[in-house]
């Protein structure tokens, strides 16, 4: 646990389902606030929220459709409405449709980059934006993927947008390294989530997927909260541009083992 971020005040996007959720529930356990942002999945943000203030946090709902300008902005000033700050952001909704590449079609391309990407660059813009005007030293972390290192075969605009997320990253945590906000990205690898339901998967599929992962292990959210609230903390208080895998090894490319 980290005791600096309590009363801290954070956006988690994406936060009624999975790795979201999970990083949320674990900043209601650090005793922060929480904007539990959702687009379709009332029922799962509120269950966010129960768990965040059974925790001893506090916690609001926002439904926002979080690739948009105004979506993001009903975030920010719920955020500030409710809590009075924001210290931390964190850009993690996102998905992933598989298509081979000659069938691929522009809008899915589109919908993927304004969701993964242009989304989460809205989201830090305005989120830097608020922390410059409060003088706050915050923190922004994204999600990304092992893909964003790691091809993902008929997942091109997947791999693209967290590819570029990183790179994202690294440039906005060089610009506003000087003003005090760091901005880091957690890679996580196959977690445990309603997108990636791997326990029910075939013997021989379960199989294929621990075979590209060295550890022989399916990751969970609270492995990727874990990672998270290190980040937003003062104990990470010297890291910024950084991306840290949570992937038990699936970057090594576990191809190689004999």
């Amino acid at each position: 646990m980290y005791p600096d971020l309590a009363g801290k005040t954070a956006i988690v996007t994406g936060a009624s389902k999975g790795i979201g959720k999970g990083i949320a529930e674990r900043f209601g356990q650090e005793k922060m606030n929480v904007v539990v942002d959702y687009h379709t999945d009332a029922e799962g943000a509120n269950d966010t929220v129960e768990k965040i203030q059974a925790n001893g946090g506090q916690a609001i709902t926002v439904e926002a459709d979080v690739s948009t300008e105004s979506g993001i902005r009903k975030l920010v000033e719920a955020a500030h409405e409710k809590f009075g700050s924001i210290d931390v952001l964190v850009n993690n909704t996102g998905f992933g449709e598989n298509s081979p590449s000659e069938e691929l079609t522009l809008e899915l391309w589109q919908r993927i980059l304004d969701v993964n990407l242009t989304g989460a660059f809205i989201a830090s813009r305005e989120v830097l934006q608020y922390m410059l005007g409060k003088e706050i030293k915050g923190s922004i972390i994204n999600i990304t993927s092992v893909h964003q290192t790691i091809p993902q075969i008929e997942g091109v605009p997947y791999s693209v947008s967290k590819a570029g997320l990183k790179m994202m990253t690294e440039a906005l945590a060089l610009e506003y390294a000087e003003r005090g906000i760091r901005i880091n990205a957690v890679g996580p690898g196959t977690i445990q989530t309603p997108a990636n339901r791997t326990d029910k998967e075939t013997p021989e599929e379960k199989e294929k997927t621990l075979g590209k992962i060295p550890m022989k292990q399916i990751g969970h959210p609270d492995q990727i909260a874990s990672a998270v609230a290190w980040l937003a903390s003062s104990e990470a208080d010297y890291v910024t541009g950084a991306s840290l895998f949570v992937d038990a090894g699936m970057t090594l490319y576990p191809s190689q083992l004999k």
